[in-house]
């Protein structure tokens, strides 16, 4: 009886440890770039090590705002301003690459967190449903992730999937 009690309390034990590892807060990461400004919804200046740098995040697509011969689209200017709440000039960023370095726009391509808390804010734009999944690969990493957040916006209904149709 008391092996049974004692590998009873061990199991325990480890159930709260793994409970306690899914819910942990986000940690900190090393700054390697500085919020300047948001030019649209998956769209930033950064400076690193005094340059400014153009940088697209990976794995998701907000609708237009500022693309020439384009209209405006819906949720357009809610998502520009959802990162702009998201980033504030003068945030502190870690960001991390993928396989494929810049678009083909000269884009420096990259998942972006907040280093003071680790927020990743790729995600946090299309789990609160202002972007779309992109997955161009083999930038990849995330895409399955940044998937499952997007089909759980659309089935909430919340964000662009509340507003916008097509």
């Amino acid at each position: 009886m008391r092996t049974i009690l004692v590998c009873i309390a061990v199991l325990a034990t480890a159930c709260q440890a793994d409970a306690s590892a899914t819910t942990a807060a986000p940690t900190a990461m090393a700054v390697n770039a500085t919020m300047i400004s948001v030019v649209d919804g998956d769209t930033i200046d950064v400076a690193i090590g005094g340059h400014r740098e153009r940088v697209r995040l990976i794995g998701i697509d907000t609708p237009e705002t500022k693309k020439p011969n384009t209209p405006v689209q819906c949720y357009g200017p809610e998502a520009t301003k959802y990162t702009k709440s998201l980033l504030p000039e003068g945030t502190q960023l870690h960001l991390e690459r993928d396989v494929v370095a810049r678009d083909d726009f000269g884009r420096m391509l990259a998942y972006v967190y907040t280093a003071g808390d680790g927020s990743f804010v790729n995600m946090t734009i299309i789990r609160q449903g202002y972007a779309r999944p992109l997955t161009i690969p083999p930038n990849a990493t995330h895409a399955g992730e940044f998937v499952d957040a997007a089909q759980a916006a659309q089935r909430e209904h919340i964000g662009l999937w509340a507003r916008c149709s097509g």
